[in-house]
């Protein structure tokens, strides 16, 4: 399978909307604030839907600024090239997201009081997840196959390189206070309490109804319909006639698909 990556320390990234001046001036002179809240995951792991989540926690479930500011505005990411204009315009505490591996994300998180939620996935749905959204998708060569995207995603040859490095590094800062780690598949399982986790450990006190609100808006249902959520504002030269970011919203979907 041949991909066409922008490679940065050895690390393969999306082509489009990417530069090695951004990712250089993302990974070693971005300052992270003590006020931040930093959203971490690998690629399909959940990502959007935590963004939701963490959009109307903020907001403690008003709805205006997840129907008025796409996603990619209300929490930027920081490796791309429009996000320091975002960070910059940002009112605090600010929201930031990433893909960035442990090893490569600024210096400056790890000595700061900044707000860390790392999600994770069950690795095999992270892999059709990946594959589908690669597909449809014009950030980066179209995968040929899912039994040569399988290969390639066990060789860590897919955008923000391997699952497994991804994890590691993340994990080892598990013990720390100011890190949550969540699952994909605790979001699923009980999202209300999940979401009440989340809030607590962000300091923000929500009142039933307003934990009501954070629950029904951040549905699939409901993501799927909105299109500062659903990235359906997205240039038509990133995407293709069958993209969608919210594609089936499911655990163990990979059940459905046979690698031989």
């Amino acid at each position: 399978m041949t991909y066409e990556f922008l490679w940065f320390e050895g690390l393969p990234f999306p082509f489009v909307g990417h530069t090695i001046e951004g990712l250089k001036e993302a990974c070693t002179k971005y300052v992270i604030k003590d006020e931040d809240t930093v959203m971490v995951s690998y690629p399909k792991s959940g990502t959007h839907w935590l963004i939701e989540i963490l959009c109307l926690i903020h907001s403690k479930g008003d709805t205006k600024w997840i129907h008025s500011v796409p996603s990619w505005k209300r929490s930027p990411w920081l490796e791309t090239g429009q996000s320091c204009k975002f960070l910059t315009e940002s009112e605090r505490p600010r929201l930031l997201t990433s893909h960035l591996p442990f090893h490569l994300f600024p210096k400056s998180l790890f000595t700061s009081k900044a707000k860390v939620l790392y999600l994770m996935r069950n690795p095999k749905d992270v892999l059709v997840s990946g594959y589908y959204f690669w597909t449809t998708s014009n950030l980066t060569k179209k995968p040929e196959s899912l039994e040569r995207y399988f290969k390639c995603f066990i060789q860590g040859n897919v955008p923000y390189g391997s699952w497994f490095e991804h994890i590691r590094g993340w994990m080892s800062m598990r013990h720390r206070e100011n890190v949550l780690l969540l699952s994909y598949e605790e979001l699923q399982k009980d999202p209300r309490s999940t979401m009440e986790k989340i809030s607590q450990f962000l300091g923000k006190k929500l009142n039933p109804e307003e934990l009501d609100s954070v629950l029904k808006n951040s549905s699939f249902h409901v993501m799927k319909q909105n299109k500062m959520s659903n990235l359906e504002t997205m240039p038509e030269s990133l995407t293709s006639l069958h993209f969608s970011i919210a594609r089936k919203g499911k655990c163990s979907g990979f059940r459905m698909h046979e690698i031989t």
